[in-house]
């Protein structure tokens, strides 16, 4: 790519190894075509999944033109994947393997956690007809969650959306309590507090404790290992990955995280989880228990690529931004996205990625660091990449 590079030439730089890495991905039996392609359009809004692209740009096009970039880098990311080579020919495998399986009675669900995702997890499963308990560290912490539900429907009710009927009988349905202790007779827990490793592993440890045998414990977690959450209980089988995506009211994915081996998560946990999501309405995508899942794992490294192309010299931030949404319709550029996230999770984020998987071509930009250390995290301190009012 030269320095007279056009828009398409500077977006696909960027998009080509994200096609790649999807491509890998599929191709170790990770995850379904299919929810590869839901986790990234439902996760980031995306009009296409990666291997719908791969597919519309035809499988020869992009082969030569990430031969090309290999040629250029000498990246062993940017090198494409044998499964390109037969890429119209692989037929897709559902893992799941699911759809036959008793489900778990589901009808009271737990959630642990005041801050805005838990408060989002519990309007979306009070607003299906669940009874949720909350779990906050205060009173106070408690009916804040109450009091951000009341705000959401009365916004909702404004736009006619909803009716009063509707808030009425969705907080009918949430208690709350500062004792984990209320949790006994729930069906379901999701765990949403910081995240801390050794206060989730206490949690669990308190959960397996309190909870009835039979109950699902799930963790909304990101970044913790899930196997590690798991083998603080005396049930292993019954811990699952259950990745909300912020707001958890508007987002419709829920990547299912399942842990392996003898006694990794078990099927009818994971079918119950399935259905759940089916009943709330979210989109289920399923993948095992590893940093970044489906959608950080190919959206983050995607992301450093594009700080790492600005600081080459060959494209400014606004260019590529401009680039990336004028070729392939994204919703918004890498650098606005990054500061919507915030670098300071962008980089915690990367640097895990790269712990799990060991590509150096993924070692973190260097302005992002730079950006971090300097406390310019983006809207929140209304300075990163980009400056906001």
């Amino acid at each position: 790519m030269t320095e007279n590079s056009s828009p398409a030439q500077i977006a696909d730089s960027l998009v080509l190894p994200y096609l790649n890495h999807a491509a890998r991905m599929h191709e170790e039996g990770y995850a379904s075509r299919e929810d590869i392609d839901n986790g990234m359009r439902f996760g980031c809004g995306l009009p296409q999944g990666p291997l719908a692209v791969i597919d519309a740009k035809g499988v020869d096009a992009v082969i030569s033109a990430l031969e090309t970039q290999f040629a250029a880098t000498g990246d062993p990311l940017h090198e494409p994947r044998p499964i390109l080579r037969e890429f119209d020919s692989t037929e897709d495998t559902d893992a799941k393997g699911t759809e036959d399986v008793a489900l778990r009675p589901v009808a009271t669900v737990g959630v642990v956690g005041t801050g805005t995702m838990a408060s989002g997890i519990v309007e979306v499963f009070a607003k299906n007809g669940f009874d949720v308990v909350v779990i906050g560290r205060s009173q106070e912490k408690v009916d804040g969650v109450s009091a951000l539900v009341t705000k959401n429907f009365a916004r909702a009710i404004d736009k006619g959306r909803a009716t009063q009927e509707d808030a009425d009988a969705t907080l009918a349905r949430i208690a709350g309590a500062t004792e984990r202790e209320a949790l006994a007779d729930v069906d379901l827990v999701v765990e949403a507090i910081a995240e801390d490793l050794e206060l989730k592993k206490q949690l669990f440890r308190d959960l397996d404790r309190i909870t009835k045998a039979g109950a699902i414990l799930a963790t909304t977690t990101s970044s913790m290992p899930i196997t590690d959450l798991a083998a603080e209980t005396g049930r292993p089988q019954d811990v699952v990955g259950m990745h909300f995506f912020n707001p958890a009211t508007v987002m419709k994915l829920v990547e299912i995280v399942r842990t392996t081996g003898e006694n990794g998560t078990a099927a009818d946990v994971l079918a119950t989880v399935k259905d759940l999501c089916d009943r709330t309405g979210k989109v289920a995508v399923s993948c095992s228990d590893r940093s970044g899942f489906i959608v950080n794992a190919l959206l983050f490294p995607y992301l450093n690529d594009a700080v790492k192309l600005v600081e080459s010299g060959r494209a400014t931030v606004e260019q590529v931004d401009e680039a990336v949404t004028s070729t392939y319709g994204y919703p918004m550029g890498p650098f606005a996205l990054l500061d919507v996230v915030g670098l300071d999770v962008s980089l915690a984020i990367q640097r895990e990625l790269v712990q799990e998987f060991g590509h150096e071509g993924w070692t973190p930009a260097e302005t992002l660091v730079q950006l971090v250390e300097k406390g310019e995290l983006g809207r929140k301190t209304g300075k990163g990449f980009l400056t906001y009012a």
